[in-house]
């Protein structure tokens, strides 16, 4: 007995290495695990955002106006935001590599269904399974990092996981608008689909086994909006995001009803949209850090300036492609922080409930990006395509108004 007393202890430390939050990676392979996680949450929001550069074509093949088409992504965002809660909660017992794979194959499977569509209705439920593997993918890899790298690497390897969404946002679009042009906007869809299934495999690969570490209640996550930071935080991405996607949903009939841009330059002005969004993401990132508050009045008030300078000026301008160019940039720029600088304001807003707190971040946003979505396709088939950018500056009016009269981190 007392042999059996002196072997306790050591085993005790043995069962602490064990435990999943203190899981340790080989430093490489811990740091590809988090790149393809980045690239598992580029490939859903790219997923989720397709229809915005293929809308024209899309709603050709499909029989149905601009507007009718935008409600793919209403459809998608909705699901998304209501998906990524309560999956976090039902999901929150199994492992998370398992998860994350199950989900990567669901949104394969809607990608490949979009781009068979023969019909509306087929393409609704094909956007149905997207928006499924969207938003529990979201809200799963969020809290990843702090399991995959060093302590002192966890910021940098949260920001990176991030990185794909607002990346995804930015240069999402003008990848699959390009593939679209060259091949047919079916082979943008086939083309996403074989995204998710190589990130399926990589995560299969690099990922170890992540057990669940908690199970998480969907009352506990909810809850989290009462508090005043979180509400004021979760008000500013509807405004912001609702209006954006009010007016990018529609940016190809826009620019093709406001500018002298054809079918090629609409392709390259997304790009050079994508391109600035890139470098606002890290700006935005380096600015939230400091002052979130701060960080969004600037995005605010920048968004809903280039929406009334592309539907004042732009036309005034005879369609300049220059000035257009110019104008999709700042928008771009913008709109590119909007997403790490609305996060950091939540995660900085509830400390200790990150998983949660994104888990609201994620359903918020993507039934922002639903409603925007709709809302847009209801102005643009009622009062004209250039309508949305109205709504869309109105809008981050009100964000402005949201986050500086709200509570923020900080106060």
């Amino acid at each position: 007995m007392k042999d059996l007393e002196q072997a306790g202890p050591p085993v005790r430390p043995k069962e602490r290495q064990l435990r999943p939050e203190e899981h340790q990676l080989p430093l490489l392979r811990g740091w590809l695990a988090v790149v393809a996680l980045a690239v598992g949450t580029f490939a859903v929001v790219t997923s989720e955002m397709l229809p915005v550069g293929l809308l024209t074509p899309m709603g050709g093949s499909l029989r149905v106006s601009d507007g009718v088409a935008g409600v793919t992504l209403t459809i998608t965002g909705l699901v998304a935001a209501l998906s990524a809660p309560l999956l976090t909660s039902l999901l929150g017992r199994f492992d998370r590599r398992a998860v994350l794979c199950a989900l990567l194959a669901v949104l394969a499977a809607g990608n490949l269904a979009a781009a068979w569509a023969p019909d509306f209705a087929v393409m609704v439920a094909a956007r149905v399974l997207v928006g499924i593997g969207m938003g529990g993918v979201w809200a799963v890899a969020a809290g990843l990092a702090v399991r995959l790298v060093p302590a002192r690497s966890v910021p940098a390897a949260t920001s990176l996981v991030f990185s794909g969404i607002a990346v995804a946002s930015v240069l999402g679009v003008p990848a699959g608008t390009y593939l679209g042009e060259l091949a047919g906007w079916r082979t943008a869809f086939v083309a996403a689909a074989g995204l998710s299934l190589a990130v399926l495999v990589a995560l299969a690969v690099l990922l170890p086994r992540l057990p669940a570490q908690r199970a998480l209640a969907l009352g506990g996550v909810l809850r989290l909006g009462r508090r005043p930071r979180v509400r004021t935080g979760l008000l500013v991405v509807a405004f912001l995001v609702t209006g954006h996607f009010a007016a990018y949903t529609y940016v190809r009939p826009v620019l093709e009803s406001v500018s002298a841009a054809g079918p090629g330059t609409l392709g390259t002005l997304l790009l050079v949209y994508g391109v600035a969004g890139v470098a606002g993401n890290f700006a935005a990132g380096a600015g939230a850090a400091r002052s979130p508050r701060r960080t969004v009045l600037v995005i605010g008030a920048a968004l809903a300036a280039t929406a009334l300078l592309i539907v004042l000026v732009l036309p005034a301008t005879g369609g300049s492609p220059i000035v257009a160019g110019v104008l999709m940039a700042v928008w771009g720029l913008t709109y590119g922080g909007v997403s790490v600088s609305t996060q950091s304001w939540l995660l900085a807003a509830a400390p200790e409930a990150g998983e949660g707190a994104s888990a609201l971040f994620v359903g918020v946003f993507n039934g922002a990006i639903a409603l925007g979505a709709l809302a847009g396709g209801l102005v643009a088939d009622g009062a004209g395509v250039t309508a949305v950018l109205w709504l869309a500056a109105a809008l981050a009016g009100a964000a402005l108004v949201a986050a500086g009269a709200g509570r923020a981190p900080g106060d």
